[in-house]
């Protein structure tokens, strides 16, 4: 077996949804069904036994959630993604979803080969996610404030990524990252990976939720 293969547990209470998912990914050279789940706590003992690379988490299932679960299984494993599945499309499950570490969204009834970019998205580390649905991120916390502390700024973050920082807080994507810092998109890539490293997170929506939630910045200064 190839070490580029990528290792997908799939966790839905509907069996015919794990049947056709794992028909698609069964026609994928680079993508494997290590395990099925049909409720959050057995998606998350199946992570614990097999360790893949990512797992296709539905949101609604019974006892364990697919949002509790997520944030069991980003706290055990951390090298696993979670791509959410979801039939409700961007609703109020986004941002407990995203809070809870799911590096993206998929609907269940999207084409097989959205599924299956988006697996190998999440995989690669990147998060799922258009910046409008950062941007929704954003305004989930202007309508619900939080109590946030008050620290200085991100000491570790030179000045360039610094800037950075806040065009991804404000839901930039690289391209327009790019047009207002005047910079190649590699150059971009390199900042951002920067940027996660050395706050010590998972993809760009954990930047913007880490930015409010820590009260490095608040709801307003972001336009």
């Amino acid at each position: 077996m190839s070490t580029s293969t990528i290792r997908v547990v799939i966790a839905d209470d509907q069996g015919l949804v794990r049947f056709g998912l794992r028909k698609i990914l069964d026609q994928e050279p680079d993508l494997e069904v290590a395990g099925e789940a049909n409720d959050g706590a057995a998606a998350v003992d199946a992570v614990r036994r097999v360790r893949p690379d990512v797992v296709l988490m539905d949101i609604r299932m019974p006892g364990l959630d697919g949002i509790e679960a997520t944030r069991r299984v980003v706290s055990t494993s951390p090298a696993t993604r979670v791509l959410m599945l979801t039939t409700f499309g961007l609703d109020s499950y986004v941002y407990e979803s995203l809070r809870a570490g799911a590096s993206g969204f998929m609907l269940k009834d999207a084409p097989p080969e959205e599924i299956v970019g988006a697996i190998r998205i999440v995989a690669s580390g990147e998060a799922m996610l258009a910046p409008a649905v950062t941007r929704q991120v954003i305004d989930e916390f202007a309508r619900l404030p939080r109590p946030r502390t008050q620290p200085d700024g991100p000491p570790t973050l030179t000045a360039r990524e610094q800037e950075v920082f806040a065009l991804l807080v404000r839901g930039l994507s690289n391209a327009e990252i790019c047009d207002v810092l005047t910079i190649s998109d590699a150059t971009v890539k390199t900042h951002v990976a920067r940027v996660l490293q050395k706050l010590g997170l998972r993809d760009r929506v954990q930047v913007v939720i880490h930015a409010y939630e820590s009260g490095l910045v608040t709801p307003g200064d972001a336009p």
